[in-house]
């Protein structure tokens, strides 16, 4: 993308709408997304740091006056410069607290759409963090009426503590930028970390009265709901003149100190920040981003709250019936280019369909998930059944046209001696006999024929039987009794015949069953393996959540935060549990 697109569209009637143009770029990027957004007052600076963060210097508007240039949720997706198979898409969203738009509740929508489809979420504002910095950011303290973790219907944890306790386990990483950050780093003239900064502002403030549970409000927010924070202090770029041509300025324009600290911020976002994943640990591709965006949205636009389990379910099922599709048209694809029709042996087609099934399989897994009772699953494995069925009969049809015509062809001077009455004269028999193996021959040394050139060759000495014995009793040079032989002879060759064309159907139909078994062996296979890869995913980000609880749990003890320390350990309790069931290997789905 040459510049960023508005994704989403703040309309001035207020309302939020999906940009199609957007979507199509997303639809294309069918790598894993890190996704980082920005949020905070408008003309606070935040389109810069994205800038930079799309190595450039411009792109999103910065704009030189007091009005607010960027209007909804804008994008930009770039090349990751640290993970060559990841896409870097970056969120510039409208300012908040805009005079112009006078609706706070459209900020909270803006505010609540940032957190949902980012991997890090960045907070932009001005000079210190201090109680009016943290009661700007009260969007924060806002989300448990925007945001839902679990259904209503869902039937563990209903309460409202319940679902925002799961927030951490979906939220993404928060980091608060300070912009014009003229204080020193230190306490007690001690010097201290930006990060060490942040944590000492979030320190809860003594007391239980409802004017502190107040003031404590979003503090605890962003310590409970985000499973990591990190911090960024940045002087000031420039003078005063020189900010309203930010982007047209080189880095000698700059002061050092900045340059400094936006080239670590940048580093941290390109380093630390994760891809974006939905539950159970699926990485989110451009255009499971893209769905995300259009599903929240338009629940957004209906009037009710996103909730991020029935959206994780209903783009589960658009996926995962693209994934189906994907990996049959793979297999179909495949079968097509490496089998030859007709082929020599049913083994030698069976060995390309298995090979070709188990790409498939794994182009599903890796595309698919939460298909927990293995609905398309199944359906793949009976749509490459019917695929493999019909191109089963297409090869055996092949075999048959080619048997059919090159018999026709070979058989074409005996057919004429037949009309020309050559073996109605005596010794005729014996001539047509010769003639009739002297054709079988030479069908036998074609090869191409395929796997019904047994059948079709039983076929044809079918037909000429008839034939074959009104020759045998006009021919008067035989005696009765060596006609009676060779009529024997001829039951006990087509008797042969018939045998032999039993025992290849029979092995036939053996290997078939055989590759049923495998296929069938194949699924379990692959689905044990996802299965395990998805409980160890799952481990790893229960135990990244774990950690950040327990950590919190320290420090609300080492504060004397009772209440809160209470409520944390509830949610530990929680998660403890949640690990022992996913620790548990999961018993083997049969796939029927």
């Amino acid at each position: 993308m040459p510049e960023p697109v508005c994704l989403i569209e703040n309309t001035a009637e207020g309302e939020l709408v999906v940009k199609q143009d957007a979507i199509e770029i997303l639809y294309k990027i069918t790598q894993p997304v890190v996704v980082v957004a920005i949020v905070g007052l408008y003309r606070t600076g935040k389109s810069y740091l994205m800038n930079k963060l799309a190595g450039k210097n411009k792109g999103f508007s910065l704009g030189s006056t007091i009005q607010s240039h960027t209007k909804g949720i804008w994008m930009w997706c770039v090349p990751h410069p640290q993970k060559p198979n990841n896409t870097l898409v970056l969120l510039d969203t409208e300012g908040l607290g805009d005079v112009e738009k006078g609706d706070s509740n459209n900020d909270n929508w803006i505010f609540s759409l940032a957190i949902l489809l980012s991997s890090a979420f960045v907070y932009n504002s001005m000079g210190t963090i201090d109680q009016r910095a943290l009661e700007q950011l009260h969007y924060v303290t806002e989300l448990s009426k925007h945001i839902k973790v679990k259904s209503p219907g869902h039937n563990d944890h209903t309460s409202k503590v319940a679902d925002t306790a799961d927030f951490m386990c979906f939220f993404p990483t928060f980091i608060w930028a300070v912009r014009d950050f003229t204080l020193e780093l230190e306490i007690n003239d001690e010097p201290i970390t930006a990060d060490e900064y942040l944590e000492n502002a979030l320190q809860l403030i003594k007391g239980n009265s409802s004017k502190v549970s107040k003031l404590n409000l979003p503090r605890e927010c962003i310590r409970f709901y985000f499973p990591g924070r990190k911090c960024f202090v940045f002087d000031r770029p420039t003078n005063k003149k020189n900010l309203k041509r930010l982007e047209e300025l080189s880095e000698n324009d700059l002061e050092p100190e900045f340059i400094t600290q936006t080239k670590e911020f940048c580093l941290f976002i390109f380093r630390e920040c994760r891809t974006k994943t939905i539950e159970g640990g699926h990485p989110v591709t451009g255009k499971l981003l893209a769905n995300l965006a259009l599903t929240y949205v338009d629940a957004i636009r209906s009037g009710t709250v996103p909730c991020i389990e029935n959206t994780v379910l209903a783009l589960a099922k658009i996926e995962n019936s693209a994934a189906v599709q994907e990996a049959l048209a793979h297999y179909e694809k495949e079968m097509r280019q490496r089998v030859k029709f007709p082929t020599a042996t049913v083994k030698v087609f069976l060995d390309v369909h298995a090979e070709c099934e188990k790409e498939a399989i794994k182009i599903f897994m890796e595309r698919s998930f939460k298909d927990e009772h293995q609905e398309f699953q199944k359906q793949l494995g009976e749509l490459v059944k019917d695929r493999t069925e019909k191109l089963c009969a297409e090869n055996e049809q092949r075999s048959t046209d080619v048997c059919r015509d090159l018999l026709k062809q070979l058989s074409m001077a005996m057919e004429g001696k037949i009309l020309d009455g050559v073996y109605a004269k005596p010794g005729g028999y014996l001539r047509f006999v010769e003639d009739q193996r002297e054709i079988t021959e030479k069908y036998k040394q074609t090869p191409g024929k395929g796997i019904k050139a047994e059948e079709v060759l039983q076929e044809f000495v079918q037909t000429q039987e008839s034939v074959a014995m009104s020759i045998l009793q006009m021919d008067q040079t035989l005696s009765q009794k060596e006609k009676e032989i060779a009529e024997e002879q001829a039951k006990v060759q087509a008797a042969e015949r018939e045998m032999k064309l039993k025992e290849e159907m029979h092995a036939a139909a053996q290997q078939k069953l055989e590759a049923q078994q495998k296929s069938h062996e194949e699924h379990i296979k692959q689905l044990t393996q996802k299965m395990e890869e998805d409980r160890l995913k799952m481990i790893e980000d229960n135990e990244r959540v774990m950690s950040q609880k327990l950590k919190e749990q320290a420090l609300l003890i080492q504060q004397g935060a009772e209440r809160q320390h209470k409520q944390m350990q509830e949610q530990i309790q929680r998660l403890q549990h949640q690990m022992a069931e996913a620790s548990k290997p999961k018993s083997r789905c049969v796939i029927a």
